[in-house]
């Protein structure tokens, strides 16, 4: 089996401090998070309607992309964790959300395809910061009403098998493809499957967040059909678990 680079994370700007191994010696009790007025808790914000507009306090984890003055953030506070799809932003204050910083988002919830998510947000930086760790989800994967309770969280697979995502233009089976259903190219979405007790899922490498300058883009991309991985990344949903890997280490 080829040599996987072990513990790879993505650039500074969408880098996600912690890693497996940390993770798992983590034992002190977090305090818990304390809402400013007239802002949501987790379990609040997870009871409300859709279209209903939310404000929330969370924690900036990973920036996805900028794009004409609006941002996609992962986002997570000590309960629970917010996509935040769009949201006015500044280039600017782009530049100031790095890993931990804490802001409060207003803006309406919604879903797209079982992505719950923020959008048509506006949002302002405070005081505080906080970094998540990563959460072992790796028995919750036959579970997905469990599973879902944990979406966009920073969690971690471990013990998973690669699988043949497709074929080449030759025929023979392979590891990853660019774009869903191989149409794409370097640089584009990576596509790959990885199997637990005799079941398969497909995971992303979401080139927004790890383009193909990052180690996680170039590990996906030598794999090898039976390698036996850890994976972390965000648990994005997309008609079930579509998580957006973020660092691929040979297992344990």
């Amino acid at each position: 089996m080829k040599k996987i680079l072990a513990f790879v994370l993505t650039l500074s700007l969408t880098m996600v401090p912690g890693s497996l191994v940390m993770a798992e010696s983590e034992t002190e009790t977090e305090e818990p998070d304390v809402k400013s007025e007239g802002v949501m808790t987790y379990e609040e914000y997870a009871a409300a309607e859709l279209d209903s507009e939310v404000v929330v306090e969370t924690y900036v984890q990973a920036k996805q992309s900028w794009w004409e003055d609006k941002a996609t953030l992962y986002t997570q506070d000590k309960d629970g964790a917010y996509f935040i799809y769009n949201v006015a932003c500044s280039e600017e204050d782009y530049a100031k959300l790095e890993a931990g910083t804490k802001i409060k988002v207003t803006g309406y919830k919604s879903e797209w395809s079982g992505e719950v998510e923020i959008i048509d947000g506006t949002f302002e930086i405070e005081e505080g910061e906080y970094i998540a760790p990563v959460t072992d989800v790796t028995d919750l994967l036959a579970n997905e009403e469990e599973l879902i309770e944990h979406q966009n969280e920073f969690v971690a697979f471990k013990g998973m098998t690669v699988e043949a995502a497709g074929q080449d233009e030759d025929g023979n089976d392979v590891a990853f493809l660019y774009n869903w259903d191989g149409s794409g190219q370097d640089g584009d979405d990576l596509y790959f499957n990885v199997s637990l007790d005799g079941e398969t899922y497909t995971f992303t490498v979401e080139s927004y967040l790890c383009d193909n300058t990052t180690d996680v883009y170039k590990a996906v991309t030598e794999l090898e059909i039976g390698d036996v991985i850890d994976l972390e990344g965000f648990l994005y949903w997309y008609e079930g678990v579509n998580p957006h890997i973020t660092a691929v280490a040979e297992a344990e």
